[in-house]
């Protein structure tokens, strides 16, 4: 095979939510944006309905399409965005529960689809999407009073446990929220790891799922296998790859290795990135290109005839910080040109 396998571990998928949702009191539902962190939203989705979740979480309208043609009626669909213009009737015809971010967006909803169900966004300091603590107050009454099914907020800093923006956030979504009856959720998988006080009636865990830090127990999902396209033999001072940067301090083994750029490796791995082989370290050498990256394997005692980049010995978030990112980033990017595999769910 000449592109390279990402193995998608459904079962992994399901135990890191099970994990999860065994910390929290309420409903334990799922974010499956971004086609799923990267990894298929249809098929992440289908896994996670029959280990039992009813409600999913989405960036767009669009996304939220996809996904009921994936998962059929029986579930909510919440779309983050809210309702945006346009969205009208794929909101009500595919039954997607818009998170209203403005009182613009409310009305539009009230007034376009005024049985339809959706749900309100508040901002509590991130400065980001949700109506704020005024505007809130001036239509709160009217919202609760319609077919309102969530009140959401969103934390800012709930992977740095200690950080006082998550105190002040918790503080202000009660000071917004207290005394309504319509379910209330502030937490994903940062804010689940933050504790009971943080749960309310709803969780929305994302990262976590699919392996990513802040949840450290996680069981890693995505496993990502390259093939090798050759070997050379590099002599002492020779150097490989565009602009020369790397120079061989020794006789050594090059492999060529088929994945660059185009497939989320990004470029600022270049000369720093760590591959895998049977457990044993292969650094990358040279500079990563748009198709194929070089790998020193001169240290190995058989000659692999692929590598890995993702799994049990390299986790999305170890990569990441080789590449001076985030797990996120690393999932999110993953290229499409890689034959995907699903096991277990």
């Amino acid at each position: 095979m000449s592109t390279g396998l990402l193995s998608v571990d459904l079962d992994a998928l399901v135990s890191n939510w099970r994990a999860l949702d065994a910390m929290t009191q309420g409903e334990t539902c799922a974010v499956v944006k971004a086609d799923g962190y990267g990894l298929g939203a249809a098929k992440v989705g289908r896994a996670l309905a029959r280990a039992g979740v009813r409600r999913f979480f989405v960036a767009v309208a669009e996304e939220g399409a996809e996904l009921r043609q994936a998962l059929g009626p029986n579930v909510e669909i919440c779309v983050f965005s809210g309702h945006m213009r346009g969205d009208t009737d794929m909101i009500g015809d595919m039954m997607l529960t818009p998170m209203c971010n403005t009182i613009g967006q409310l009305t539009r909803h009230l007034e376009a689809l005024p049985e339809h169900p959706f749900g309100i966004q508040l901002d509590t300091g991130m400065n980001r999407l949700g109506l704020e603590i005024d505007e809130w107050a001036s239509v709160a009454e009217i919202a609760l009073s319609q077919n309102c099914r969530l009140v959401i907020s969103h934390l800012a800093c709930a992977d740095a446990p200690d950080h006082p923006m998550n105190r002040q956030q918790l503080e202000q979504f009660h000071l917004m929220t207290d005394g309504i009856s319509v379910p209330r959720s502030l937490a994903a998988t940062g804010g689940i790891l933050l504790g009971p006080e943080y749960h309310f009636d709803l969780t929305r865990p994302g990262v976590g799922l699919y392996g990513g830090m802040p949840f450290a127990d996680a069981r890693p999902v995505a496993h990502l296998d390259l093939p090798v396209v050759q070997i050379r033999d590099v002599a002492e001072g020779e150097t490989v790859g565009y602009g020369n940067v790397w120079t061989a301090q020794r006789p050594s083994k090059i492999a060529t290795v088929a994945a660059g750029y185009a497939d989320g490796l990004q470029r600022v791995l270049s000369d720093r990135a760590t591959l895998w082989h049977a457990g044993q370290p292969v650094p990358l050498v040279g500079r990563v290109s748009m198709d194929l990256i070089t790998a020193d394997v001169t240290d190995l005692p058989d000659l692999p005839g692929s590598l890995s980049v993702l799994g049990a010995d390299q986790t999305v978030d170890a990569l990441a910080d080789q590449a001076g990112t985030i797990g996120y980033e690393i999932l999110t990017s993953l290229g499409p040109r890689y034959a995907r595999r699903y096991s277990g769910g």
